[in-house]
């Protein structure tokens, strides 16, 4: 029997591991740690940092692999995410017969929570197709709370909704209806500039956690190509950006 042991990392920033989390680790046979490319080495060094400041067993043994790659110009994109979550699975399968034959359990380190737009949870469901697969989740701070707590602001406005989406579904769909606020994740290319921006105040945050943190807020149409340069610039600083933005528009008089 396998026991799966997601633990969400927040930015990645030991403190903001829970103290669940840091035992959940010291108790896993195995910490899969995953490998992204060169342009992209921070990330790992990132996960590789936290294990050795948290992770005090001396049997817990920690383990790399290279992360297949979504292949981003697949016409089909939920088919080809699909896909790639199939070759995710296939590679966390791999590892688990060469470290752990005959079980035990291992644990994965989640960016943010693993609840909230993070397909750890649907790729554990693949591999519960292959091995006897247990699987447990320790919550971690998500990106929109670092982001709300960054700009010491509140997520909603009294009484009032807010909707949560992607940069892909803001860009072919627009503003969601019946919000005036709404928070924004895995957006690649900045959507809000498709956005109409009178009236809209955005928060936009980077790196959150990390000694590297961007904050930039006020009006979207004095902001907006600020932020638009300042992430490309971070993004071929470090090889990769991690974002997040609320926006909220003012309602009538």
């Amino acid at each position: 029997m396998i026991h799966l042991c997601l633990v969400g990392i927040g930015t990645g920033n030991p403190d903001h591991v829970t103290r669940q989390g840091v035992k959940a680790l010291n108790a896993a046979d195995v910490i899969l740690v995953p490998h992204k490319g060169e342009g992209k080495a921070d990330l790992a060094e990132l996960r590789l940092q936290l294990c050795q400041e948290l992770v005090t067993n001396p049997a817990t043994k920690v383990v790399g692999f290279d992360m297949p790659v979504r292949d981003a110009d697949d016409p089909d994109y939920a088919a080809g995410v699909h896909r790639w979550h199939d070759a995710i699975a296939d590679v966390w399968h791999s590892k688990i017969q060469q470290h752990l034959p005959q079980g035990g359990t291992l644990a994965l380190l989640v960016w943010g929570d693993p609840s909230l737009y993070d397909s750890t949870l649907r790729i554990a469901e693949r591999l519960k197709l292959r091995l006897a697969v247990t699987v447990s989740v320790i919550p971690g701070i998500t990106a929109l709370q670092a982001l709300t707590a960054a700009h010491a602001i509140a997520l909603n406005d009294i009484n009032a909704p807010v909707t949560i989406t992607t940069g892909r579904q803001l860009r072919d769909h627009g503003w969601p209806e019946s919000t005036d606020t709404v928070a924004v994740m895995l957006d690649g290319h900045c959507a809000f500039q498709h956005l109409a921006p009178e009236g809209i105040t955005i928060w936009w945050g980077a790196y959150l956690g990390m000694p590297q943190q961007i904050c930039i807020t006020g009006p979207l149409a004095e902001v907006s190509e600020r932020i638009q340069t300042e992430r490309q610039a971070t993004r071929a600083a470090h090889g990769w950006v991690m974002d997040i933005y609320l926006m909220r528009r003012s309602g009538p008089d």
